[in-house]
């Protein structure tokens, strides 16, 4: 071989390599959307804050849309509005069928950024193609979910996002969250790659099939997770403005120093009870505290902390529980439930509800007794006394009137707003554990 043959040859192997090369990058970045189907693996000399995924938002599933019990949904795609408590560079969302009584086809989904809060146009170039197991169809089979490969897209906090689904083929009842105090759309057909969102002409008030969204996430270290009842879900706040305490709360966990750096996801039904479920037979509709913390709360991703703002319901519906020892039996349970998976547990008192069409002395009393022994410091690992931050001075078995919504039940927007600030940050991380 001659020298010019030999370096003929050698810049023959160099150009495959560079060529090899390329095509791996271009493989591992992803496709024409930038999705991947999962951030490159971390050093583990790196820094903590190269990143984690961690929930951005969360709602839990409540039961079958009503109108759906029979047909479901067939050729519609559905705009889920969401709005997130962290930032980051990738995002996964997890779509449910729980309510399902038969398989669920997703054959389009997608997730971008709005362009404006609460519209279904999306911003420019942020539109991506999700897909599942690197398919873009996926079959949710009746009680199951899934959750999406992680697309590259730089997600702010704060922000509204939209997921979209389109169901080509009717499915059996639609699993949904049936009080989102938050407008999102739907239309007829595929449009789930509609950027301008001129086809979504129906308004929808729940989220359909939607029940988390994660981020790849240098904000945030890990998340707490509230489990609650319609206070957390924020019933009587202002629609598609963001004001539940819980996005209070996020807000503090953003910009207050020295805070923990945590995603917050609300994991509130409304009507949610500690110790029942909301129907005797399947699907079980507003399932019970106790039987849904596993799934709601302590599966959620990164989680850390779980707050929990249960028990008034179980004061005020049918059949009521009058016996504050049970209450609390069912609260230490749920604690139980989370110090199995090292999961630290703070929880709420029981908020003042006089004037109410529910309210009854006995039934009052019953609550104050509640109240004590959660202060007790026997109960949780650590105490949010949100009756304390609600309740009229003058009359403590009332809201405040400034922070009553006018049904003297649910907080107004200032109430949710103390209900956040009634929340020492710090025992979100502190060790100390609850006396069980």
């Amino acid at each position: 071989m001659t020298r010019n043959m030999g370096y003929a040859l050698l810049a023959g192997l160099a150009a495959v390599v560079v060529l090899v090369s390329t095509a791996i990058f271009i493989g591992v970045g992803g496709g024409e959307d930038g999705s991947d189907a999962a951030p490159p693996p971390r050093n583990p000399a790196d820094p903590a804050g190269s990143g984690t995924w961690v929930g951005t938002w969360a709602a839990p599933a409540t039961g079958a849309e009503p109108q759906t019990r029979r047909a479901g949904s067939a050729d519609t795609t559905v705009r889920n509005v969401v709005h997130t408590s962290v930032g980051g560079t990738r995002a996964r969302v997890r779509l449910s069928n729980l309510f399902g009584n038969g398989p669920l086809t997703v054959s389009h989904a997608t997730l971008a950024l709005a362009a404006a809060p609460s519209n279904p146009t999306a911003a420019a170039g942020s539109m991506r193609t999700l897909t599942f197991g690197a398919k873009r169809a996926v079959t949710i089979p009746p009680g199951g979910e899934v959750t999406s490969d992680a697309v590259r897209l730089n997600v702010p906090s704060a922000a509204d996002v939209l997921v979209s689904v389109y169901t080509p083929e009717p499915a059996g009842p639609v699993t949904h969250h049936s009080y989102a105090r938050q407008t999102s759309y739907a239309s007829e057909g595929d449009q789930a790659a509609d950027v301008a969102g001129n086809a979504y002409t129906e308004q929808v008030p729940y989220w359909r099939y939607l029940t988390g969204v994660d981020v790849w996430s240098t904000e945030a270290e890990g998340s707490v997770v509230v489990m609650g009842d319609s206070l957390t879900d924020g019933v009587a706040s202002s629609p598609g403005a963001n004001r539940r305490w819980t996005d209070f709360l996020a807000e503090r966990l953003r910009t207050e120093r020295d805070a923990p750096r945590y995603s917050v996801l609300n994991s509130g039904i409304s009507g949610n009870r500690i110790l029942t479920g909301g129907s005797k037979r399947p699907p079980l509709n507003n399932p019970s505290g106790l039987s849904r913390m596993k799934r709601d709360a302590l599966s959620q991703t990164g989680v850390k902390a779980v707050i929990i703002e249960l028990g008034l319901n179980d004061l005020l519906r049918t059949p009521r529980v009058l016996d504050s020892d049970r209450i609390v039996q069912g609260l230490r349970e749920l604690v139980r439930q989370a110090h199995a998976q090292g999961v630290r547990a703070i929880g709420g008192t029981l908020t003042p509800f006089g004037r109410h069409r529910g309210y009854d002395p006995r039934v009052d009393a019953v609550r104050q007794q509640v109240n004590e022994q959660i202060r007790s410091g026997k109960v949780f690992d650590a105490v949010i006394d949100f009756d304390a931050a609600l309740r009229d001075p003058a009359h403590p078995e009332r809201l405040r009137t400034a922070y009553d919504s006018g049904d003297h039940l649910h907080p107004s927007d200032n109430g949710y707003r103390a209900m956040s600030e009634a929340v020492d940050l710090k025992l979100l991380k502190s060790s100390t554990a609850a006396k069980l």
